[in-house]
């Protein structure tokens, strides 16, 4: 039986992307929320979930650090998605034929000097996948989608331009995530271990708890806060470090995080992926 994973979109999304370049051997499994793709491994239609939680332009993704310390599953992977947009129209459509465009609201203004340059207008989609899939459908005139080049595979359109991106190092992180955590050391650029914290209501609290990963030398790549609850005074702080937790100087320095926080769990261990450095 094959293999399973789930990404949140319709099929040519950039998380489908994600799933073919990390795990080019599942079949991947639309969904239509990030909700419906962490259900979709806990009910054992997937067994893997593939999940966008940063970009290098936009920041984090919204509602994903609320998701995932309630989500049941663990983190055994990372994957870097470079972001290129291509411009895609009807078969035989030339790029001069091209005055409007559908995208992701996202998209729109990533690509705004090559629009600019060609007179195309745009309008924001749902989802630029989806945009593609009404282009195919609809067959509108004179009408193009921005999207990845895997939709215009899928849907049958062709790729009038590529990379029309105005900056190049627009890249989403994404996190394969499963049932059971992976603590095996595995991978050749060292290991990321994720958690989220909260805490405890002390003067300095959460500078005290930050000492230990500096005293014991371990690398905090990420630290971000976000509210819980809806109290503006109960907050819960994600982390990411370099280093597996049974390494000498990340137990000592997660050892001293516990004694100041009210509440510490571990999302996963993983290996880092190459594109991070």
């Amino acid at each position: 039986m094959t293999a399973r994973i789930a990404f949140q979109g319709e099929p040519g999304a950039y998380s489908h992307e994600a799933c073919v370049a990390s795990r080019p051997d599942h079949e991947a499994l639309p969904c239509n929320t990030f909700d419906e793709v962490i259900d979709a491994v806990l009910d054992g239609r997937a067994d893997l979930a593939m999940l966008p939680v940063e970009n290098s332009t936009y920041g984090r993704v919204a509602d994903i650090h609320r998701l995932l310390p309630e989500s049941g599953l663990r983190i055994v992977d990372e994957a870097f998605v470079r972001v290129r947009i291509a411009l895609m129209g009807l078969p035989g459509a030339r790029l001069e034929d091209i005055r409007h465009v559908r995208a992701h609201l996202v998209l729109i203004p990533q690509a705004r000097s090559f629009l600019k340059r060609h007179g195309i207008t745009a309008e924001a989609a749902a989802d630029s996948a989806g945009a593609a899939a009404e282009l195919a459908k609809h067959r509108w005139p004179g009408q193009g989608v921005m999207a990845s080049e895997l939709a215009a595979q899928i849907y049958g359109l062709d790729v009038l331009a590529k990379d029309i991106e105005d900056t190049q190092h627009n890249t989403t992180r994404f996190l394969v995530m499963a049932p059971k955590a992976d603590m095996s050391r595995r991978g050749e650029h060292g290991m990321i271990t994720t958690f989220v914290f909260q805490v405890r209501n002390i003067p300095a609290a959460l500078y005290k708890a930050m000492g230990g990963f500096a005293t014991n030398g371990v690398n905090m790549t990420k630290l971000e806060s976000y509210m819980v609850g809806g109290s503006f005074t109960a907050t819960q702080f994600y982390a990411d470090i370099e280093g597996h937790p049974e390494d000498p100087n990340v137990k000592l320095a997660l050892e001293e995080l516990d004694y100041f926080t009210s509440s510490l769990k571990i999302l996963g261990t993983y290996p880092a992926d190459k594109a991070r450095w």
